[in-house]
């Protein structure tokens, strides 16, 4: 099995669960990690607190939520846990609502489950894998499909690898906006100033979402061949905060875009973080390729 699967106990798998509401549906995941023993149940009620205090960002593809929250006492080992609602249930994020799957991820640490959500971001990305998620009729059937090799590539519709040269990730727009990318290169836009070479991807945490969208982006880069004159970073609101000036651009989704308000660089809202084809038009603008 795939470290992603590893993660998923069999017994931590539900399908077509009942849930009255966004709530009652993060609760069902995170009673799943309780049971598996690697959490306690107030894991479960902070996973619901950071919502409330967050917004749905959670809510990072179409009709799929993370649940998550920071690490704490309450988290005993790393795992994951999956549910498939019996309905879906509108969690308030416009762009991908209604939500059928919630996943509740359980970090003992910032890097150990970082391989798997890079896998489940592969997974959903690939429409075959969407699909036997969402057509699973046994826990055998949703690990295989978590376990499963992903896409041979995930670009997405784009077809382009993008530029290698260096020279296009130096300036970026110093009010955020990028020039044109059919632009006559040896016009040097008067606002361009130099690149700070980093990319922040935020989340209420740090460990979930962000991370999720930081492998994506990264994927992005390595198509591009940019990967070597650009670093992203995953990083919580508070973090990012006090860290946005060091940045070109922050990737995030609009519930924490709203949280973090004006942060004095460009702040650039992402709806699908399964999708590089999204994320590579969203760098273009950035970077004006």
């Amino acid at each position: 099995m795939s470290q992603l699967s590893d993660l998923v106990d069999p017994s931590a798998i539900l399908l077509d669960a009942p849930a009255q509401d966004w709530r009652a549906a993060i609760r069902r995941s995170g009673d799943l990690l309780v049971s598996v023993d690697a959490t306690t149940s107030s894991y479960t009620d902070a996973m619901i607190r950071t919502v409330e205090e967050h917004g749905p960002y959670i809510v990072i593809a179409p009709g799929f939520a993370l649940a998550h929250a920071r690490p704490d006492e309450s988290v005993l080992r790393t795992a994951l846990s999956f549910v498939r609602l019996a309905e879906p249930i509108p969690f308030g994020n416009a762009a991908n609502d209604p939500v059928t799957l919630v996943m509740a991820l359980a970090a003992a640490d910032s890097s150990a489950h970082q391989a798997a959500l890079a896998a489940l971001a592969g997974v959903l990305a690939d429409p075959a894998g969407r699909r036997a998620l969402d057509s699973a009729s046994t826990p055998s059937e949703v690990l295989a499909a978590l376990g499963a090799d992903g896409p041979a590539d995930a670009t997405g519709s784009t077809g382009s690898t993008g530029s290698t040269d260096a020279s296009m990730a130096a300036t970026a727009g110093a009010d955020g906006s990028a020039a044109s990318a059919d632009s006559d290169p040896a016009v040097v836009d008067p606002d361009a100033v130099p690149s700070k070479n980093l990319i922040l991807t935020v989340c209420g945490n740090g460990l979930g979402t962000s991370l999720f969208l930081k492998n994506t982006a990264e994927q992005v880069l390595d198509r591009w061949g940019w990967s070597s004159y650009l670093d992203i970073q995953a990083t919580d609101t508070i973090s990012a905060k006090g860290r946005a000036k060091e940045a070109d651009v922050i990737l995030t989704s609009g519930a924490i875009a709203d949280t973090l308000g004006d942060v004095g660089v460009r702040v650039e809202i992402i709806e699908n973080f399964t999708s590089q084809a999204e994320i590579d038009a969203v760098l273009r603008r950035v970077y004006a390729v």
